[in-house]
């Protein structure tokens, strides 16, 4: 991998001649008072009394060729707020000058700190010659008012352009209180300023391309860096886009398609989502080969235009696959999905995108089977038997692709295809019936609980809701074992307490009057529950120990290979 790390300072990024672009697609500026205030505490703390000598501003991502011109990948909100902090200072001075406080030396101290951080007007011209230039949308506000420090307007501005406008003003204010209006306030700024540009230093990461810098983003664990590999794709495709003759309207549409895009999903979760998107009608392709794969697919404006569009389609359909209480859903969908939810299963996404793209408008009724049938896979083999999931993985891919070419076209196909990753019903019991999954888990008390509300409603007919306050989860063998349950040893005790046939189903009331209270006790109150499968243990076992519970656990095992099942 092509990269260089450093650690720089403020001073040192700004030096011998850099310049630094944010790439024209890159997201606007959003810093507001609270992350503003973050800084301007961090910087008047390193010249308190005890104050730190240094203040780590964390990573920033740089895209250079000639390590002299250098993209902001990751860091512009960053930059851009120190930048506008040191041009609030200068106009702080030019105040000062303007007052007639030190004038001279303060007029010669603003053009000194703006040739070193800001750049210079070219005399003739009177253009800006910045050493920062921002994206499409800020940077003619930036250097047409903010580097000359112009007066600025306050109408028909972007968003992001007020955000501008009001960071300058904040910390012109900042500056103004704290050095006041005296012959001295000049210096006493600029030697802070000098003093600050060494204390603030970076983790400065340089690549050399986009896809050394989506490997950085697929490594790094920082604050800020997490959500950038969307913005990069984002730059990667505008910029194949914009490379050609393009009508600024097309342009907006476009950028309004991707604000949905990621406004609907959340900048979290679209890296997830474009791996979903792609592997529902691709090769299945690993969450590091992405980046890589897209660039080399998507070439030209045509298909980049086109993938933006097939996005912008898909990403309500996958936002409703992850939400099981979309409107869009019957009951029989709503509660397949929430219990892939509760599974944490997400290996079928990709096929049941295009599961919902080949069956869900045509033959609905075939997409709500699919659905059922992946909830009865991901029980058996995700669940109970605990399988790899990459080969199930590459199935769902499998199935996914030849729906999307058409090799698929029915249910029955769908579902013989499922059968690669159906756990038979031997290897299904064998691993029922020695599975254990400890409750002090939320999920997996969650889990626990649908599974044995499942096996009562297969038992009795009668549908309780496992999610009801109502009703417990009661450990047979308590999780805290009273002296009652000495006989048997805590090797014994640890190994079945979390087994599935030493829980079942319970009143809450009575289940807590129960406690942690012997086996006899427990079998009075168990004669009288309104759940069979609870009747059932005090019918059948007049002691409890390891036997016993391995030979419940058989039993449910039975019952369990009836209740999830593919037709």
């Amino acid at each position: 991998m092509n990269f260089n790390t450093t650690n720089s300072t403020f001073r040192q990024l700004l030096g011998n001649g850099l310049s630094y672009r944010v790439p024209p697609f890159q997201r606007d500026y959003s810093w507001t008072d609270d992350e503003w205030d973050d800084l301007w505490q961090d910087v008047i703390a390193l010249f308190e009394e005890d104050g730190e000598p240094a203040h780590y501003m964390g990573y920033l991502v740089l895209q250079s060729s000639d390590s002299k011109r250098f993209d902001i990948i990751d860091g512009q909100q960053r930059i851009t707020t120190l930048s506008v902090m040191i041009l609030a200072g200068l106009a702080y001075l030019q105040d000062l000058v303007g007052a007639g406080q030190d004038a001279d030396n303060n007029r010669r101290r603003k053009e000194h700190l703006q040739n070193s951080y800001i750049g210079y007007v070219d005399p003739v011209s009177l253009v800006p010659r910045s050493k920062l230039e921002l994206n499409r949308h800020n940077n003619r506000f930036y250097q047409t008012y903010l580097v000359p420090l112009e007066r600025m307007p306050q109408r028909n501005l972007h968003a992001s352009e007020h955000q501008l406008r009001k960071a300058f003003n904040w910390f012109k204010e900042r500056f103004s209180s704290r050095f006041g209006r005296t012959t001295e306030s000049g210096q006493q700024f600029a030697a802070m300023l000098d003093a600050l540009v060494d204390k603030l230093f970076f983790t400065v990461i340089t690549v050399t391309d986009e896809l050394n810098a989506f490997k950085v983003f697929e490594t790094l664990n920082a604050r800020g860096v997490r959500l950038s590999a969307t913005d990069l794709l984002k730059n990667y495709l505008f910029s194949l886009i914009s490379s050609g003759e393009l009508h600024e309207v097309e342009m907006k549409s476009l950028e309004e398609r991707w604000e949905r895009i990621v406004g609907l999903l959340g900048s979290e979760s679209f890296p997830e989502f474009l791996r979903v998107f792609w592997n529902s009608r691709n090769k299945l392709v690993r969450k590091s080969d992405l980046f890589k794969t897209i660039r080399r697919r998507i070439a030209t404006r045509e298909n980049a235009f086109g993938l933006v569009r097939e996005l912008d389609h898909s990403a309500e359909t996958y936002a409703a696959l992850r939400d099981p209480m979309h409107d869009g859903w019957n009951r029989d969908e709503r509660e397949a999905l929430q219990q892939l939810m509760m599974f944490n299963v997400r290996q079928p996404l990709a096929m049941l995108m295009a599961c919902y793209q080949r069956f869900y408008d045509q033959e609905r009724a075939s997409f709500s089977r699919i659905l059922r049938a992946v909830s009865v896979v991901s029980l058996r083999y995700n669940v109970i038997c605990g399988f790899q999931t990459h080969e199930q993985e590459r199935v769902y891919n499998d199935i996914a692709r030849k729906l999307t070419e058409g090799d698929y076209t029915s249910l029955q196909d769908v579902l013989e295809a499922l059968g690669d990753v159906y756990p038979d019903d031997r290897t299904f019991k064998t691993a029922f019936t020695a599975k254990t999954l400890k409750t002090t888990n939320s999920r997996n008390k969650k889990v626990v609980r649908y599974i044995l509300f499942a096996l009562e409603k297969q038992r009795s007919e009668q549908d309780f809701d496992f999610e009801s306050s109502a009703y417990n989860l009661e450990h047979i063998l308590p999780e805290s074992p009273s002296e009652a349950w000495n006989y048997m040893d805590e090797n014994q005790q640890e190994r079945c307490i979390y087994r599935l046939g030493n829980m079942t189903p319970m009143e809450a009331g009575d289940n807590r009057d129960l406690g942690n209270a012997g086996y006899n006790e427990k079998r009075d109150v168990y004669r009288n529950s309104q759940f069979q499968i609870t009747r059932g243990v005090a019918e059948r076992y007049d002691e409890w120990n390891e036997a016993k519970i391995e030979a419940r656990q058989k039993n449910l095992a039975e019952l369990a290979a009836t209740v999830w099942k593919i037709n």
